[in-house]
């Protein structure tokens, strides 16, 4: 009996990993949330696989390590990387309740690398990944975490930036930065990573602030002070060629 926890990558389709593919060709039954089963369906029609909804993360795992626990191999498939906001931690959490099982942890490509990689390459210094969703961390938890990655001059990644409850979070969030950082602070954020409708966008963080166009399938980024624009792609130089030039 085993339990891997898989990450698809971002889109499910070109970014799923070898070992991802292998992880869940080896399942006996792959659970996972509804919109992450449907993107691999068709790449594993003979398979067994069930799927709970939104916020239904506990009984999802629960069921997984369940049939685990009675024999199955099962795969826990997740979006991007199974331990990045993923649900890695959550079954192991779980487990504690159940006999011991054997449990891997097969990574994906997270959204913050799929969309680095779409537009150029804007995290090549340290950056920090932030989720803005208080549905699970209290917005003054969020706030903080944003205030000290402004200060440090972090590049930043937002996940979860917006939603129809939080329509104006990632404003809230840009004013917060907006106390730090410039207006003209270089920016992108990607929409639908990996699947169809892919569309990536550049702007001023003043711009970002006003943007009406990210939604909930969209993960923004936010430069630090070195970031720059080079042929339209957004790049943090890491800082070789002006070491060469002392």
């Amino acid at each position: 009996m085993k339990l891997t926890v898989v990450g698809l990558g971002p889109g499910a389709g070109r970014d799923l990993t070898g070992r991802a593919y292998d992880a869940i060709e080896a399942a006996d039954l792959v659970v996972g949330y509804t919109a992450y089963i449907a993107l691999i369906r068709d790449q594993f029609p003979e398979k067994e696989m069930t799927s709970t909804g939104m916020k239904k993360e506990v009984d999802r795992c629960r069921m997984a390590v369940e049939a685990a626990a009675n024999g199955k191999n099962v795969a826990v498939v997740c979006s991007g990387d199974s331990g990045v906001y993923g649900m890695a931690g959550l079954i192991y959490e779980v487990a504690r309740e159940y006999p011991p099982i054997d449990i891997e942890v097969v990574p994906g490509i997270t959204a913050a690398c799929g969309g680095a990689a779409v537009l150029g390459a804007p995290l090549t210094h340290d950056f920090a990944v932030i989720s803005l969703s208080d549905l699970l961390t209290p917005w003054e938890k969020i706030e903080k975490r944003l205030e000290a990655a402004a200060a440090a001059d972090f590049v930043i990644c937002l996940y979860n930036p917006r939603s129809h409850s939080r329509a104006d979070y990632l404003q809230r969030a840009c004013d917060i930065l907006l106390r730090q950082k410039s207006p003209d602070t270089v920016c992108g954020f990607v929409q639908n990573i990996g699947r169809e409708g892919e569309r990536a966008v550049t702007l001023t963080l003043k711009e970002l602030r006003d943007s009406t166009e990210v939604d909930m399938f969209t993960t923004v980024f936010i430069g630090n002070e070195e970031t720059t624009l080079i042929d339209g792609k957004m790049v943090t130089p890491r800082g070789y060629l002006q070491r060469g030039n002392k």
